[in-house]
């Protein structure tokens, strides 16, 4: 019995796990560091614990003061949300030896998520495709350098840990595959304490595909379409939406049934999400799995009308996913989410600091996820999201245009901010037709630089 509930993260996401406990009648525990202080989650929670300085290792990372303060709260259950802890086995693991209960997948399933070689393998045991790769880990830069010339250049090497582009090389001849092996690895190594490498085929400006699963504790498991997430930038989310202009129904079908089945043979439980690249020809491949709730999961919920930290909460409480849905996923209109972030919007630097002025968009099919506030201060010592900007339409048309008109009306002064870079976004023609992959916005960017140079010129 799940009754009070401590949640490991902060800004936007604490707050929404807060929301979604008090739908459900759950008490909940924020946990801050001393620069969250007086931080909204902070401040709607039943009950707050400071577990240390400013410095993530020092208290959102710090898994004896998180657990610390769930045990003097005597709460039943930990939610992660994103990042920090959310995907670490041994903090799963760690939670499940004090008797609290972790909501997220068991530690062994998350371990062996995490491990995206080993990932890779097991996803193509069951029928979900895979790009032409390495059968195993790489040992040495001359075994890469011979599974390379088996598949053909280009090829990525990829950390068997990693995660945000970190341990990651694009190799484009043999000549230049042994030094770019060595670099990945000693990258990994520091990043992740563990150099493992694999090598796969790379797909030349493809499309980031993923899909949203759920899955309970009795085998059932659901898969609540997917998601586009191409336009990035130094593989870092900028805009997401969903359904994708490029996945056809028949793919979605295919893609959702092969996934219904992995998901069930490896025991997954509570939200995942399972990551992709579509080549030009329309064909999806395996990437990884991320074994947690995400940060664009709203659109997903736009779509479906499916809560979807709600429903990891009842996951957790032992209910059945077909109670929790309700009857058949049915995907209904667009939705589009924009990561606005404290950040110049040209230069993309970063620009915390105290926010002097706020003004959230709202009206039909506008919604706002964020935890910030006048006289609040976005900190410099984690992400820069100030919120989640996210429109729901009939079609992807009208998603689009009410996303132009919320951010038009989205003021946030005292900061730079993100806000005009997706205004320009949003009104490329490009973005409007749809036509985007991962390259979009170096190609974006790179075209509004000719337009200023042009100009000057004039």
């Amino acid at each position: 019995m799940i009754r009070k509930v401590l949640i490991a993260n902060r800004g936007e996401i604490a707050l929404r796990v807060i929301c979604a406990c008090k739908d459900l009648g759950l008490k909940t525990v924020a946990v801050y560091s001393e620069a969250d202080r007086y931080s909204l989650h902070v401040r709607f929670a039943d009950e707050a614990v400071c577990i240390g300085p400013a410095k993530s290792a020092l208290s959102y990372l710090n898994i004896p003061a998180v657990i610390s303060a769930a045990e003097i709260t005597n709460v039943d259950a930990i939610h992660p949300g994103y990042g920090f802890l959310s995907e670490n086995a041994d903090f799963a693991e760690v939670c499940q030896t004090s008797g609290i209960q972790f909501i997220g997948p068991r530690p062994d399933v998350t371990r062996l998520m995490g491990l995206k070689e080993r990932a890779r393998a097991e996803m193509a045991r069951h029928g979900v495709p895979i790009l032409p790769g390495s059968a195993g880990l790489l040992q040495t830069p001359e075994e890469a350098v011979e599974v390379a010339s088996q598949i053909g250049y280009p090829v990525i090497i990829k950390a068997s840990a990693g995660g945000g582009g970190r341990g990651m090389r694009i190799v484009r001849n043999a000549g230049e595959l042994p030094a770019q092996f060595i670099q990945a690895q000693q990258e990994s190594q520091a990043a992740f304490g563990c150099g493992d490498l694999y090598c796969e085929k790379f797909v030349e400006c493809p499309r980031h595909i993923e899909f949203q699963v759920l899955a309970d504790n009795y085998g059932n498991v659901e898969i609540l379409g997917e998601r586009e997430c191409s336009i990035q930038r130094r593989h870092q989310k900028l805009i997401e939406e969903s359904p994708s202009p490029a996945v056809t129904p028949e793919l979605r079908e295919r893609t959702s049934a092969a996934l219904k089945q992995a998901f069930a043979a490896i025991g997954y439980t509570n939200a995942g999400t399972v990551e992709f690249v579509m080549d030009a020809l329309g064909n999806l491949f395996f990437i990884e799995v991320n074994a947690r709730i995400q940060v664009e999961h709203p659109v997903t919920e736009a779509v479906t009308g499916v809560d979807l930290v709600k429903a990891q909460l009842r996951i957790a409480m032992g209910h059945r996913l077909p109670d929790i849905l309700g009857g058949p996923v049915v995907i209904r209109g667009h939705a589009i989410e924009c990561r606005i972030n404290a950040e110049h919007p040209v230069t993309f630097t970063p620009c915390p600091g105290r926010i002097k002025a706020l003004n959230l968009p709202g009206g039909v099919g506008i919604r706002v996820d964020t935890a910030v506030y006048v006289d609040g201060v976005i900190p410099p010592y984690y992400d820069s999201l100030i919120a989640k900007l996210i429109a729901h339409g009939h079609d992807r048309d009208e998603a689009i245009a009410r996303l132009r008109r919320a951010l038009d009306l989205f003021i946030v002064e005292g900061i730079q901010s993100s806000v005009p870079l997706h205004q320009r976004i949003l009104a490329d023609p490009e973005f409007q037709a749809g036509q985007i992959d991962t390259q979009f916005v170096q190609r974006f960017l790179e075209r509004s630089k000719a337009r200023e140079a042009a100009l000057a010129g004039a």
